[in-house]
């Protein structure tokens, strides 16, 4: 049960954004694609998605070609969610929550005991069933960003995949998000890849990361050593120390470099 990105490689226009990229990701454990800006994990994780064909190298899914399996079992088993949020037409939150059973269903058929089931328990996931009936525009940033990843998790998918889902959040909210990717993989046995930027959270929420340079793998592993400071000086240029703040907890201090 593993999503596979092997010898990856992608081109648009003259920029070669991806150089033969080999990562695999597991089921049960929330794995983070980190980077500095232009690293090219966002379009690593389109082609772990299927939304971008590589130029070279091919992801494969439990051993699967991602290319061979038809559109509507990819949408079912994989799940989902851009960096862009935005909702642009006005829909209440638990009709946008149900479009995550499209996949099963299709979008003119009623929904079944299994399709209501799905999304009580995703809105439930994501503590959102009190916005239920309010439209979608009507929410906070953060409110929403939660009921749109409810709208994935109603897929039920096998994998999660999710770019910047910290992206406009504050830190409290920023934590919940993170807990929801870490109940994911702990209770729903997902498989959950995040892009991240802040690699606190990285460290502290994450069972295996990747750390791209200039679309390539700089490092991968587990976070401790994926992320070391070693690591994060020679890819960020910062110096970079790792500090204890408790309950096994790590906070990154970084500055810049001489």
């Amino acid at each position: 049960m593993t999503l596979v990105a092997q010898d990856i490689g992608v081109r648009l226009g003259d920029a070669q954004i991806l150089k033969g990229v080999q990562a695999a990701f597991a089921r049960g454990q929330v794995s983070a694609i980190v980077g500095p800006n232009g690293a090219g994990k966002s379009t690593l994780l389109d082609c772990l998605t299927g939304l971008r064909l590589p130029d070279r190298g091919e992801v494969l899914l439990d051993g699967t070609r991602l290319a061979d399996i038809l559109p509507g079992q990819r949408a079912r088993r994989l799940g989902y969610l851009p960096q862009v949020q935005d909702v642009h037409w006005d829909i209440d939150a638990r009709a946008l929550v149900a479009m995550g059973r499209f996949p099963h269903r299709g979008a003119f058929s009623g929904e079944s005991e299994a399709d209501r089931a799905a999304i009580d328990d995703a809105m439930m996931a994501m503590d959102v069933t009190g916005f239920a009936g309010r439209s979608v525009n009507s929410l906070s940033g953060g409110e929403r960003a939660r009921v749109l990843v409810a709208r994935v998790l109603a897929t039920q998918p096998d994998w999660l995949l999710v770019d910047e889902p910290l992206a406009n959040l504050d830190i409290a909210h920023q934590l919940d998000m993170l807990a929801a990717m870490r109940r994911a993989a702990d209770n729903n046995g997902m498989g959950v890849v995040m892009v991240l930027h802040d690699l606190s959270h990285a460290m502290n929420f994450a069972d295996h990361a990747v750390m791209l340079d200039r679309g390539q793998v700089a490092a991968s592993g587990g976070p401790a050593n994926a992320l070391s400071a070693q690591n994060i000086e020679s890819v960020y240029h910062v110096r970079a120390k790792w500090l204890e703040i408790g309950n096994g907890q790590k906070l990154l201090h970084s500055a810049p470099s001489d």
